[in-house]
């Protein structure tokens, strides 16, 4: 069982909003821009912004892909976390920085819904943050199987939010927001699947 954490410490973690990741995503625009909301709030009420960056074969460090979006500037004391895979955690320093920050509740935005933010919204739980999803702050691409089905990217959106809503944890809560309607606590901000 997962150590919860005690307490009313919030981040913003911010995921992979990155030129390639977000190029051709759903609605890319508007998830970028309420992405920078959400950054531009927490930074109005003094809640630490943690990046995390990816890179790996496709994504190459340091290629022009591989940059954060033009609209999103990290602060020069904002931490930076580069990241292999899909979860935030994996062999990455995030845990031992958001221990050290005394962080409780993360606020999760960015890209993609179906890999990285999925895989580190559910390593929060299980580590036993609480977490709220910025549910108009994160975006994925569509997914053409190899049946010709389709994964549609508003769909997977929908799925997650759906999911941060209704899972159970022992000890830890999990939530959806609005960019516009974040509250940097440890208490959900909205449970409904809209």
């Amino acid at each position: 069982m997962a150590t919860v954490r005690e307490g009313n410490k919030s981040v913003l973690l911010v995921v992979d909003v990155q030129v390639s990741v977000v190029k051709g995503a759903w609605e890319a625009s508007r998830v970028v821009g309420n992405v920078a909301l959400a950054v531009e709030r927490a930074r109005a009420h003094g809640v630490p912004v943690i990046w995390v960056q990816h890179a790996d074969e496709d994504l190459v460090k340091d290629s022009p892909g591989w940059q954060w979006a033009p609209e999103l500037v990290p602060a020069a004391a904002e931490l930076l976390i580069h990241k292999n895979f899909n979860s935030s955690f994996e062999h990455t320093p995030l845990d031992a920085e958001l221990a050290k920050l005394g962080t409780t509740h993360i606020v999760l935005a960015g890209c993609a819904t179906n890999w990285c933010i999925r895989a580190t919204a559910y390593g929060a739980l299980e580590r036993g943050y609480d977490l709220t999803l910025v549910k108009d702050a994160h975006t994925t691409k569509s997914m053409d199987l190899e049946n010709g089905a389709k994964l549609d990217a508003a769909m997977l959106v929908q799925d997650l939010n759906i999911a941060m809503t209704w899972l159970s944890y022992p000890g830890r809560k999990n939530a959806t927001a609005k960019a516009q309607e974040l509250v940097f606590a440890c208490e959900p901000v909205e449970s409904s699947t809209s």
